[in-house]
């Protein structure tokens, strides 16, 4: 089974190589670019956030669209947020024929209004993890499923009396549940995080 899944992997990451040269884009690290190029992962965030063909879903850094098709082969709605107008271009295109997918280009945290949704699932960039979550925090949703650095992962899930416990945990803890879900190493990501 590993074999499968290692050549599902590859191909993804070939799929990711092959669209960035036709497109000439580089990853940016200012803007936080490392693609995930795991399937089974990408997969495994739909499902812990038991995405159905009844949920509008808010996608925080849709890079290249592969979490997006996924979402849009399954949801009501996609909502796709991007913030480097060239991945924007790339989304256009990949994603023309899904009509339930809205591609919006701009910062998540100063886009003014967006449709309603009822469901995150997202990969942000490190840089914006805190402020992603006071955002999220002050919007009305179902589920969030979210990826972040572990150590920024142990910070928001963190019990009262552990090290990690802060003011970021008691400000999640007052408005929601957090839990740690999944480990994702950094070999799923391309290209890897330092």
């Amino acid at each position: 089974m590993s074999i499968k899944v290692r050549e599902v992997w590859m191909s993804i990451l070939e799929e990711t190589k092959k669209m960035l040269t036709a497109y000439k884009i580089r990853p940016r690290r200012r803007l936080g670019q490392n693609f995930l190029v795991n399937e089974e992962i990408l997969d495994r965030l739909i499902s812990y956030a038991s995405v159905n063909e009844g949920d509008s879903v808010l996608e925080v850094g849709a890079g290249l669209g592969f979490l997006t098709e996924r979402l849009a082969r399954i949801s009501r709605h996609v909502i796709a947020v991007e913030i480097d107008p060239d991945l924007v271009r790339v989304l256009m295109r990949r994603l023309n024929k899904h009509k339930n997918v809205i591609i919006l280009r701009g910062d998540i945290l100063r886009i003014a209004s967006l449709p309603p949704f009822n469901k995150v699932i997202s990969i942000p960039p490190y840089s914006i993890s805190s402020k992603l979550i006071f955002w999220l925090l002050k919007k009305k949703f179902d589920c969030a499923v979210l990826t972040f650095q572990e150590e920024f992962g142990k910070r928001l899930a963190a019990q009262p009396g552990i090290s990690d416990y802060g003011r970021l945990t008691v400000a999640v803890y007052y408005y929601a549940e957090a839990d740690l879900l999944d480990f994702i190493p950094k070999e799923s990501f391309w290209p890897m995080p330092e």
